[in-house]
């Protein structure tokens, strides 16, 4: 009896810092299992040894910031079956997407000493203004745990198993003192979407929104409370223009305090 063939897992890269795909890596133990169930036919991150196309499930990292990959990205969907962005590149831009509120020619020209010999485009975007894609996995790094659901959840045809609550249920549960409301330290815990497992306010810091805007995310009240403490518009600007600067709640936030 012939044995059944795996379905080939491939892991691609864009404009990001690898700290997605490292993440993957860093399941250790239950990478074993991963590859067990799974060939993994492309990732560079961690060997050199490559299948060839088509692929059943292809994990995106990193957003689209230059011509080049914007037709890449073109050439991976067509190669995959499943393809699941992972990270705040790909699911928002990225920190790189602050060039969006800029005009990146500036950059380039205080940046390079040859910028004639740039190519890059204007704005950096998620991989869903480009693609089509199957699911989407918020984070700055991704939850290795998260990820490893999702995978399990494509291999076993159901619906990834992904709560889209804030941070703030996640200090609940854990039973972490509010730093809003005890200390004044402004926290965007309440527009956040949980997976991070609430690691700042743990520690008494406020939360940076690493994974990006929750479901129905209500920033204009916050940013209202914000006020009421004392931040500054500038400030405000600032924390919603960091990881998922370009997640469009948070975008749109940040440029109606613009003067």
């Amino acid at each position: 009896m012939a044995r059944a063939t795996k379905p080939k897992l491939a892991v691609w890269k864009f404009a990001s810092c690898d700290g997605c795909q490292l993440s993957l890596l860093d399941c250790e133990e239950e990478l074993l299992q991963v590859a067990d169930a799974v060939e993994i036919a492309y990732f560079l991150e961690a060997s050199r040894a490559t299948m060839k196309a088509p692929y059943d499930i292809s994990l995106v990292e990193g957003s689209i910031t230059t011509p080049h990959d914007a037709e890449r990205i073109h050439q991976v969907r067509r190669a995959s079956r499943y393809l699941i962005t992972i990270g705040a590149c790909a699911t928002a831009g990225g920190i790189q997407a602050l060039r969006n509120f800029k005009d990146v020619r500036g950059f380039i020209s205080l940046v390079y000493a040859s910028p004639q010999y740039i190519q890059t485009l204007s704005k950096s975007t998620p991989i869903h203004d480009h693609v089509f894609v199957d699911y989407e996995l918020r984070g700055c790094p991704v939850n290795k745990y998260q990820l490893l659901e999702v995978i399990n959840a494509l291999l076993n045809g159901r619906k990834p198993n992904i709560v889209p609550h804030s941070v703030c249920t996640e200090c609940k549960r854990q039973g972490t003192v509010c730093v809003m409301v005890a200390r004044g330290t402004p926290c965007l815990g309440p527009v956040t979407q949980a997976g991070c497992g609430a690691i700042c306010p743990s520690y008494g810091r406020g939360c940076y929104g690493c994974f990006g805007p929750k479901e129905t995310p209500n920033t204009a009240s916050l940013s209202k409370r914000w006020k009421q403490m004392g931040v500054k518009e500038d400030d405000l600007i600032r924390a919603y223009r960091s990881f998922n600067a370009n997640a469009e709640p948070f975008r749109r936030e940040s440029e109606s305090h613009e003067r």
